[in-house]
């Protein structure tokens, strides 16, 4: 939605201006380097505007490398650690295995609910919840479901619980958390995490719930339906116990288009 929106490089310019904007604005009631520091974090927030890693790693970085590169202001060396803390705060070191930020564009799960059904107060869990862009994407979907997320980043986690005050927003490892309790978890990760949350949903979710990951596959796993959003993306739709491919191959449905 946001890069039709905003096509490339817009989404950089606009997240640069910004920065200098707050950058500049702030110095009048406040020292430089927490100016600096608070004008990094809104360019690292800013960086979900970008569609790939490369594109977010160039909006979260420009303003601070322009800024050094430009030598308008002098600052002691150690300031130039707050970009990389700004960078960390919302991306902790232990998280990259995961997707750190993929968000979930609108609309994409509206017609989820026809391949995965749920009953009405069912428990529905976001597995990496970000900014919310998936619990407001679940609430859509699933309106009488009781959404659920969590989020590992302390920032993410403050940000999102203000977004989605009607979610319940738990700051935590989602490895760690039990799957036990959900009807429905989603995913927005990463291919390389994809069988980890498989074995995870299989030791712990009843028969019957469901695993959804969005444009990811589990390996050797056959979903129970494969569903193409409006915005092109693959969502993967399983359900609990888990099948193995060759299992499922001969009765493996075609994938619809939203």
């Amino acid at each position: 939605m946001l890069s039709r929106l905003l096509p490339w490089p817009l989404p950089a310019l606009l997240s640069w201006l910004g920065a200098w904007i707050l950058f500049t604005q702030l110095q009048r009631w406040m020292a430089p380097t927490p100016a600096l520091l608070a004008a990094c974090a809104f360019g690292v927030l800013a960086s979900v505007l970008g569609n790939n890693w490369w594109r977010r790693a160039l909006i979260a970085v420009g303003f601070p490398l322009a800024l050094a590169l430009s030598g308008a202001l002098a600052f002691a060396p150690w300031a130039w650690l707050l970009p990389l803390g700004a960078l960390l705060l919302v991306y902790p070191l232990h998280a990259w295995r995961d997707a750190p930020l993929f968000p979930t564009s609108e609309g994409a799960l509206l017609h989820l609910p026809a391949h995965a059904p749920l009953e009405p107060g069912a428990a529905v869990l976001d597995a990496g919840c970000g900014l919310g862009h998936g619990l407001w994407a679940l609430a859509q979907a699933y309106p009488l479901a009781r959404i659920h997320g969590i989020e590992r980043s302390r920032l993410l986690h403050a940000l999102c619980a203000r977004r989605c005050p009607w979610a319940s927003v738990q700051r935590g490892d989602m490895w760690q958390a039990h799957w036990g309790a959900y009807q429905l978890v989603y995913l927005f990760q990463r291919p390389e995490s994809m069988a980890r949350a498989a074995a995870k949903a299989q030791a712990e979710m009843a028969p019957g719930s469901w695993l959804v990951s969005l444009d990811f596959a589990i390996p050797a796993v056959s979903p129970s339906a494969r569903l193409r959003t409006a915005g092109g993306r693959m969502l993967w739709i399983y359900r609990l116990p888990l099948r193995s491919a060759q299992a499922g191959a001969d009765s493996m449905p075609a994938p619809e288009n939203s």
